[in-house]
C-alpha cells in the first residue's frame, strides 16, 4: 500500500500546534458498512481512547492500543491511517473508542489520561492531529444524540462520521463553528489586548469572536472588534488558521489596524481591554501583572509574531 507523505501546510503563522496532522482521514473508506470488522482483523489497526476531554498519553506520544477482543462498541469512529511511521507502522489504521469516564486499568506502563491541552505542546505531528480530530468529533457525538428535526435518537453511520436519524431520515454531520481572532495594532504598532469577564485573573488575549450566519470574516473581524472595545479597524489581513475543539471551533487568524486607538471593554464580554507597546508588554507578562493566551493557542502565535520573538512568562511559584 503506497501513501503521500503529509502535505506541509504551513501558514504565514508558522506551523501552529493545533493545526499540525499527519493523518489520512479516508473519506472515501467510512461508507463501507463492513468497515470496523474489516480493520479489526488487521494487526496494524490501533485504538485510541478517549474519556472526559482526555487521553492516554505517555513520554510526549498518545498510547495506541491493540483493538479489543469483542469488537470496538457500540459508537466507534474512524480517524484514518497514519502517515507516519512513529509508534505505530505507516499506513495503520486508528480507531476512536469514547469511554464515558477515563478508567485506571487502561493507564498502564506509566501512561496517564492528559488533556489536549496539557500535551498538545509535546505530541507530534501524527498524536496532535489525532487527538484534535478525536475531540472534535467525541465532542459532536456527546451533544447530538438526538434528531433536531423531530427528536428522535439517531444512530451513527459512516465511520461514525454520519448520525442517522430512523424516524425522517435524515442526516447529521459534525458541526465546526468558524472564530475570528485578531491582532489589532494601531498607529504607533500598539498592540490591543483585552481581558474577558469569564476568565479569572488578569488574563489578557487578543481580541476573537464568532462569525455570524451570512456574515464574510473580514466583516466578522470589524464587527467583532467594535463590539468588544469600540475600536473601529480596518484592513484585515487573514494569516492562518487551526481547529480549537472545545467544542467545536475553527480559529480563523487576522491582523487589523485603527486609526483610532480610543478603546473600552463593552463590560459585558469584555471586562478590560488594554493596549500595550512591546515593551510595556514583556514588563507586565515578566512581572506577573497579567498573563498572556496560553502556547497552544492562535492567539499567542498572533502576539508573538507581533513582538517578534517569545515572550518570556515567570515560573509558576516565582508569579505574586
Amino acid at each position: 500500500m503506497s501513501i503521500p507523505a503529509p502535505a506541509a501546510f504551513v501558514s504565514p503563522l508558522g506551523l501552529l500546534p493545533l493545526a499540525r496532522t499527519a493523518v489520512d482521514r479516508g473519506s472515501e473508506r467510512r461508507i463501507a458498512p463492513d468497515l470496523f470488522e474489516t480493520i479489526r482483523a488487521d494487526a496494524a489497526t490501533r485504538v485510541m481512547y478517549f474519556a472526559k476531554g482526555r487521553a492516554l498519553v505517555r513520554d510526549s506520544a498518545l498510547v495506541l492500543l491493540d483493538p479489543p477482543a469483542d469488537g470496538f462498541g457500540d459508537a466507534p469512529v474512524y480517524l484514518g491511517r497514519t502517515l507516519e511511521d512513529a509508534q505505530v507502522p505507516l499506513g495503520s489504521d486508528i480507531v476512536l473508542v469514547t469511554l464515558p469516564e477515563p478508567d485506571p486499568a487502561f493507564a498502564v506502563d506509566g501512561a496517564a489520561w492528559a488533556s489536549l491541552r496539557e500535551s498538545a505542546t509535546e505530541l507530534g505531528a501524527l498524536d496532535a492531529g489525532l487527538f484534535v480530530e478525536a475531540a472534535a468529533v467525541a465532542n459532536w457525538h456527546a451533544v447530538h444524540t438526538h434528531c433536531p428535526r423531530c427528536g428522535a435518537p439517531t444512530v451513527p453511520e459512516q465511520g461514525g462520521w454520519v448520525r442517522r436519524c430512523p424516524e425522517d431520515g435524515s442526516s447529521h454531520f459534525p458541526r465546526t463553528d468558524p472564530a475570528i481572532i485578531v491582532a489589532v495594532t494601531d498607529e504607533q504598532d500598539r498592540i490591543l489586548l483585552g481581558s474577558a469577564a469569564a476568565w479569572p485573573g488578569n488574563r489578557y488575549s487578543t481580541l476573537a469572536g464568532f462569525v455570524e450566519p451570512g456574515e464574510s470574516l473580514e466583516a466578522a473581524v470589524v464587527r467583532e472588534v467594535e463590539e468588544e472595545s469600540g475600536v473601529v479597524v480596518h484592513s484585515p489581513q487573514y494569516l492562518g488558521s487551526q481547529p480549537w475543539p472545545f467544542p467545536c471551533s475553527l480559529m480563523l487568524g487576522f491582523t487589523a489596524r485603527t486609526a483610532n486607538p480610543a478603546a473600552r471593554a463593552d463590560g459585558v464580554e469584555m471586562s478590560d481591554v488594554r493596549w500595550f507597546s512591546r515593551s510595556e508588554l514583556a514588563a507586565a507578562v515578566s512581572s506577573g501583572e497579567i498573563t498572556i493566551a496560553g502556547p497552544i493557542s492562535i492567539a499567542r502565535n498572533l502576539i508573538e509574531r507581533w513582538y517578534g520573538g517569545t515572550i518570556t512568562e515567570p515560573e509558576a511559584g516565582a508569579r505574586p
